[in-house]
């Protein structure tokens, strides 16, 4: 299945849930979890891929996904996550989540 594509059926889901990292950085950009969901469905697609060194991560082979996307009310945002895999399911799991900054603001 096509990354992309699982990423957004997991948000339209409900499959996503938040780093406390991600969280603080939500609420000092004024942004709501509501709205990242919205950018992860309008994603045309994945900006980049990386692999994690984070020594603390699940594997060192997990793959960590760019995604640049605007919500439904434009607002452009940049979230980075992975798919953690559940026995009940998957999870898409956003680790960074901020607003990007643009002319203006």
């Amino acid at each position: 299945m096509d990354v992309l594509f699982e990423i957004k059926r997991l948000a339209l889901f409900g499959r996503v849930e938040f780093t406390e990292k991600a969280l603080l950085e939500l609420e000092e950009d004024g942004l709501l979890e509501s709205e990242v969901i919205e950018s992860l469905v309008n994603a045309q697609r994945i900006d980049k891929v990386i692999r994690s060194r984070s020594r603390s991560r699940r594997s060192s082979h997990e793959k960590l996904y760019v995604i640049k996307s605007i919500s439904y009310d434009g607002t452009y945002i940049y979230t980075k996550g992975t798919i953690v895999h559940y026995a009940e399911g998957d999870v898409f799991y956003v680790l960074v989540s901020s607003k990007i900054a643009t002319i203006g603001d």
